[in-house]
């Protein structure tokens, strides 16, 4: 059955995937970013690789993008400062290679080659690794059966499968379980993926619930960021700073209003809006939204702050900052396609609210079952739960309890990897 599966995958799914992601490049920036980076990858691989001491191991840890990079940090720095040994850091998505390439701790970075059977062998040819180990997901077919023939030690970290999940659908689970069956360590960021991951037919000694590196990264953050001054001491005096971060225009469509009004009934709230992308378009689309309703003032601009009540934040890289100020939170994109990251405001101790679409985050989802997070799902719902939280001190303080404690009591999970590292470097 093996077999077939490598031949049904190499003759129909691959030449498919190459098409999508020609025809992809056409209609899409990002595909046709990563399409031209690609084209000298394995050249720049040469080069890179080329003064590279080979008598140390070779760690070659693969993020399908940024996101799943972040995951990875804590373990990277770990292993830097622990072990003299080079990394290689593979990334399929144009976001994570490019906003990477200054990271001190990495010895190589690349893209991740389209999952040929010839790639496979010619990028393991290249970098030889000791170990393997992919963050999440994002694990390649091709690549992982030359894995195995080569008896390379290979691990998927942070790893998560939802009980729902359209692998455990007939024939694709088979497909699964060959591929799964290979990993030398599936370690999971929970008891729950733990079980559904065994639900595939894998040794029980392969699979551990370790916890999830996201704690440990979003703590090591909060600890600098608090050493970051964004404003000047007293700026912000006696008053309460509510901080709507990555929020899309859906979001808005939502808090904006509950906003406007809070701010007529309270004048000790400051609102700090930051935008997913803050675009000149999405920032003017702000401004007029909130024209002739409430004042506002771009940070870029915040020399001159004349007690604004809406700074709108069109910088970018310190949302995590911004949340140390913050008495209260609401995370974007809950309202659009999934939420973006509960743990970056929860880590500071303020209560965090957002919209409905939080199936894609088990953390969102643990705050509301601990209420230290709170779902909304309309404007009326927005105002009411900002409003009493802003007005309600112990309620406040109550929530955002829970949600430190939350973060505090779930860091660890990057000793428990690294331990399982150590024993094959």
């Amino acid at each position: 059955m093996s077999k077939i599966w490598i031949i049904v995958y190499n003759i129909f799914f691959v030449p498919i995937f190459k098409l999508f992601f020609w025809i992809g490049s056409l209609f899409n920036q990002k595909i046709k970013i990563g399409l031209a980076d690609r084209k000298k990858l394995f050249e720049n691989l040469i080069l890179d690789l080329a003064g590279m001491d080979r008598t140390k191991k070779m760690l070659w840890f693969h993020s399908s993008s940024m996101g799943e990079f972040e995951q990875a940090k804590p373990i990277l720095e770990q292993l830097k400062k622990k072990y003299n040994i080079n990394i290689l850091v593979t990334f399929f998505s144009p976001s994570g290679y490019r906003n990477s390439l200054k990271y001190p701790y990495l010895d190589v970075i690349s893209y991740l080659p389209i999952d040929t059977k010839a790639n496979a062998q010619r990028i393991l040819n290249l970098v030889r690794p000791n170990l393997v180990i992919f963050m999440r997901y994002d694990f390649w077919p091709n690549l992982l059966w030359e894995l195995d023939k080569r008896d390379v030690p290979h691990f998927i970290v942070d790893a998560t499968m939802k009980e729902s999940s359209k692998r455990k659908l007939p024939v694709l689970i088979n497909f699964h379980k060959f591929l799964f069956r290979g990993f030398t360590k599936i370690l999971t960021v929970s008891e729950l993926d733990k079980k559904n991951f065994l639900e595939f037919g894998i040794s029980k000694e392969i699979v551990d619930s370790v916890g999830d590196t996201r704690f440990d990264r979003v703590y090591q953050k909060s600890l600098a960021a608090k050493n970051k001054k964004l404003f000047k001491d007293g700026l912000f005096a006696d008053k309460q700073i509510f901080v709507v971060g990555s929020s899309w225009e859906s979001d808005e469509d939502v808090v904006l209003p509950a906003i406007l009004k809070l701010l007529q009934n309270d004048p000790s709230v400051i609102v700090f809006i930051v935008p997913h992308e803050p675009t000149i378009m999405h920032l003017e689309r702000l401004e007029h939204s909130l024209m002739n309703k409430a004042t506002s003032i771009r940070f870029s601009f915040l020399n001159n702050y004349q007690n604004e009540k809406v700074i709108i934040i069109d910088s970018i890289g310190i949302l995590l900052t911004l949340y140390s100020y913050a008495d209260a939170a609401y995370v974007g994109g809950s309202f659009k396609q999934g939420i973006h990251n509960v743990l970056e405001p929860a880590v500071y101790g303020i209560p965090v609210i957002f919209g409905s679409k939080i199936e894609n985050s088990q953390e969102a989802l643990k705050l509301v079952d601990l209420n230290g997070a709170k779902v909304i799902y309309n404007r009326r719902d927005c105002y009411r739960i900002i409003r009493s939280i802003f007005s309600d001190t112990e309620l406040k303080e109550r929530m955002g309890t829970i949600c430190k404690n939350y973060v505090l009591e779930n860091i660890g999970a990057t000793d428990k990897i690294i331990s399982e590292i150590n024993k094959y470097i």
